[in-house]
């Protein structure tokens, strides 16, 4: 383990690993061994990497539920002299949890602030699905509101997701970016790791097959290339079904047909609405 260094008062921000406890850099391990107090999200989760490194420091805790309570403490502690590590459960802290409020604090009180380099499950994601990387926006946990906004964007889409809103995640953004592949990214870094990569149809199949389980990223790719749409033949296709005795309901036929012609199930759903 690093020894100690002398550090100056301020907030140090500290990417701890996302699965693997190898995956810590040397400067991490050698400043939350430095600073005079550490601030986590969860005492039992950050312990078990501290105790890993022989790492014995005070913790507080920093979270969603206390960030305004514990704002104040935390910057007049740094004001006082001391140096003190933000962490979170696994990762780069600020990404989808409330320490951009700290930071933003620490910046208009003028007080000292790094952030060190490190494990990011969005990054690892990005790079392991196979799609571009040029361009690219990491859009937080699912939300189908923000779905709309985002089909417009043609750039590489990252998501989080969890093991038991995954199928539904993905049905609801097949319906949006019927016009993109997905990548399922699971358990990144740990022995079970999983890619699954494709269509969302087989995805979902996949999926519907094997039950996931652990931490889960989504990762579409950029919207391929809108070929003409032959409606002449797809009006007919509708009719046709539409005339048989028992017709399916006009959501069934949407949801099938979207399979079947790669067109977004929201446009068919107009569509034999219009038709009938």
């Amino acid at each position: 383990m690093t020894s100690p260094i002398l550090l100056k008062p301020g907030l140090y921000i500290v990417p701890t690993p996302i699965g693997n406890l190898k995956d810590i850099t040397l400067r991490s391990i050698e400043t939350l061994n430095s600073v005079d107090i550490i601030a986590c999200e969860d005492t039992r989760i950050s312990g078990k990497l501290l105790n890993h490194y022989g790492i014995s420091k005070k913790l507080i805790l920093y979270h969603e539920h206390n960030g305004e309570r514990m704002r104040p403490r935390i910057l007049s502690m740094i004001e006082e002299g001391q140096s003190i590590a933000l962490i979170s459960d696994a990762g780069t802290p600020l990404i989808s949890d409330p320490g951009f409020k700290l930071v933003r604090e620490v910046h208009a009180r003028g007080l000292y602030l790094t952030s060190l380099p490190g494990p990011s499950s969005v990054m690892t994601a990005l790079t392991l699905s196979g799609f571009p990387t040029d361009h690219f926006i990491f859009a937080g946990f699912a939300n189908t509101k923000d779905f709309d906004a985002l089909s417009k964007i043609p750039y590489t889409l990252i998501f989080f997701s969890t093991a038991n809103k995954l199928m539904g995640d993905l049905g609801r953004m097949q319906e949006v970016f019927s016009n993109r592949d997905v990548a399922v990214l699971r358990e990144i870094s740990k022995m079970f790791e999983e890619v699954r990569r494709g269509t969302f149809v087989a995805v979902m199949e996949h999926f519907n097959d094997h039950p996931p389980r652990g931490e889960i990223v989504l990762v579409l790719s950029t919207p391929t290339a809108p070929e003409e749409i032959d409606w002449q033949a797809i009006d007919k296709v509708i009719e046709s079904a539409l005339a048989k005795v028992n017709p399916m309901t006009s959501k069934d036929l949407a949801a099938d047909l979207a399979e079947q012609f790669s067109i977004p199930k929201r446009d068919l759903y107009k569509r034999i609405l219009s038709l009938k």
